[in-house]
């Protein structure tokens, strides 16, 4: 199966408190969705330096969102875009996909 994007994390950070939680989420939402088309913009137009740096912030809230796996393939693919190389694009943008559906539904 997938990993899924989860609130384990944020939960676990927050010891209970409610508030902190959502406004965690709330720095999220509000980010997230412009990050991702900077993101997509620097790699249409094949800046990849800037690409990457992109990928570097994304990497933090693929963190905050529970997902391990995305994690290591941002890591992987922020490297990898230095070097002017984009195979695991396709890989990201499904992590991306799934996060921004679950920020959507939370």
């Amino acid at each position: 199966m997938e990993e899924q994007p989860n609130l384990n994390y944020i939960k676990e950070l927050s010891g209970g408190d409610l508030a902190f939680e959502e406004k965690l989420l709330g720095v999220i939402r509000k980010e997230i969705f412009h990050e991702i088309d900077e993101y997509q913009g620097n790699l249409k137009e094949l800046r990849l330096h800037k690409a990457s740096e992109n990928v570097h912030k994304l990497k933090h809230k693929i963190s905050i969102l529970g997902l391990e796996k995305g994690y290591q393939t941002a890591i992987d693919f922020e490297n990898e875009l230095k070097e002017g190389n984009t195979s695991l694009q396709q890989q990201f943008d499904e992590i991306l996909n799934s996060m921004v559906a679950f920020i959507r539904e939370s």
